[in-house]
């Protein structure tokens, strides 16, 4: 029970990643808010693990919302009596040449990864200090976060900020015992993954197969998917690191896709 005690805010976690998470967070303990889009699947999604015996609501949160990101926040300390880790997760994918993409889908892009970030930091930040008792910030990043692919600029820009924004909220939360760190996966067979192959495969002219054995997994050592289990481990030790020591890192999970 390596988080027993502790409560934990998590962003897009209806499904993939983001419940993966959830349910490893509440097994290890954890009192877990279960925030995503769609307010039905949340709330399914938390009944499954308060009928598994663990302690889990679920809540409605568009992350680029303020006042719904406020609010959520608000009501997992009502719930709960604080909130000790954040793992801003949610997120979209988009791809098209640049020339292609619209300043539409660009701000999208930006403000579900980014602004949505931010907001989800703030409000938790701001309990964390309050309570005294520190926490951890934890950020979905990518292996786009430390290089780049075609077809993704803003997904590409929005992963590496998210690098920028642990960096500089590990600096000012050290004083507050608040540590920042960055998960950075390679390809996860998630619905968001799936929807891309057929797109990328579109887009470059290729098939399919292709797409995953050429272009997505080419360069990893074993031609082998990362796993929601697999982030979910790391997303457990970053969230269960005692100290200031392992802070403002970036660790990949990505099958050795890069060695940065």
């Amino acid at each position: 029970m390596r988080l027993k005690d502790k409560v934990a805010f998590v962003t897009g976690a209806a499904s993939g990643i983001g419940k993966e998470i959830a349910d490893t967070y509440a097994r290890e303990g954890a009192a877990v808010a279960i925030a995503d889009m769609n307010r039905d699947a949340a709330m399914a999604a938390a009944a499954d693990i308060v009928a598994q015996g663990g302690k889990a609501i679920g809540l409605a949160c568009d992350v680029t919302d303020e006042a719904q990101v406020d609010a959520a926040v608000e009501e997992t300390v009502k719930q709960f009596g604080g909130v000790d880790i954040l793992v801003s997760n949610a997120g979209i994918q988009i791809v098209h040449p640049l020339e292609d993409f619209s300043y539409a889908d660009w701000k999208k892009m930006l403000a579900i990864h980014l602004d949505g970030a931010f907001l989800t930091t703030r409000a938790c930040y701001r309990h964390m200090i309050a309570s005294g008792r520190g926490g951890s910030l934890i950020y979905m990043g990518s292996v786009h976060s430390k290089v780049a692919s075609l077809l993704k600029a803003p997904y590409v820009t929005a992963k590496h900020g998210l690098i920028g924004l642990a960096k500089t909220m590990a600096k000012e939360g050290a004083k507050h015992n608040v540590r920042a760190n960055v998960i950075c996966p390679g390809f996860v067979l998630t619905p968001l993954v799936q929807k891309q192959i057929p797109e990328q495969a579109q887009t470059l002219g290729i098939s399919e197969d292709d797409v995953v054995k050429k272009v997505m997994l080419k360069d990893t050592v074993d031609g082998e998917f990362t796993t929601v289990a697999d982030v979910a481990e790391v997303a457990l030790m970053f969230a269960a690191f005692p100290t200031n020591a392992l802070t403002g890192q970036s660790l990949i999970v990505s099958h050795g896709w890069t060695m940065e």
